[in-house]
């Protein structure tokens, strides 16, 4: 990975937490997040395994409703932010599904691998895919933790529709958010 730009940003802890059924490839996606955001921000733990909220599920939808997740998500210490992974179906507010959301300058976010599956739109499991789309996700997320709203330019911070607007976004951030970050 081409980490120009990053150097100064290695300064937080990220810790991943996994939530509810994980599916059979997700551990290895979870690693793969820790190793790249550890690069990206300076350290990354996963946490174990907890429980997704009952009461965040819709059975009118068949979904989790992203928001109550999110307030539920507990900030351990040593955490400067926690990032939720799961593998059901989100949405939030009116939306009809959601890849993530975070609180802007807060210190929780969120992510769903379901609709970055292969499977999920019915072609074959792909990881190498699944594991860069989820990157990008976290990277987008976190990057609302530290502020930055979605953004026009070639950037993770672009807002993703569809996953084809995940595919076709990068998975770093472009020099104008990075001033952002760096508060230039």
């Amino acid at each position: 990975m081409d980490l120009n730009g990053f150097d100064d940003l290695r300064e937080m802890k990220v810790c991943i937490q996994p939530l509810g059924e994980l599916e059979e490839d997700t551990p290895e996606v979870l690693e793969f997040l820790r190793e790249s955001l550890k690069k990206l921000f300076g350290d990354c733990e996963v946490l174990k395994v907890a429980e997704l909220p009952a009461y965040a599920y819709n059975p009118a939808r068949g979904q989790y409703n992203s928001t109550i997740i999110l307030e539920s998500l507990k900030v351990e210490k040593g955490c400067d932010v926690v990032l939720g992974v799961v593998d059901a179906d989100l949405y939030a507010d009116n939306l009809n599904f959601v890849f993530g959301e975070a609180e802007m300058f807060g210190r929780r976010a969120i992510i769903s691998l379901a609709r970055l599956r292969q499977e999920f739109y019915g072609l074959n499991p792909d990881r190498d895919l699944l594991k860069l789309r989820a990157l990008k996700e976290a990277v987008h997320e976190i990057g609302h933790v530290l502020g930055l709203r979605h953004c026009r330019n070639e950037c993770v911070m672009r807002f993703s529709n569809s996953i084809l607007e995940v595919d076709e976004k990068p998975w770093l951030f472009c020099e104008e958010c990075l001033r952002r970050l760096r508060g230039l």
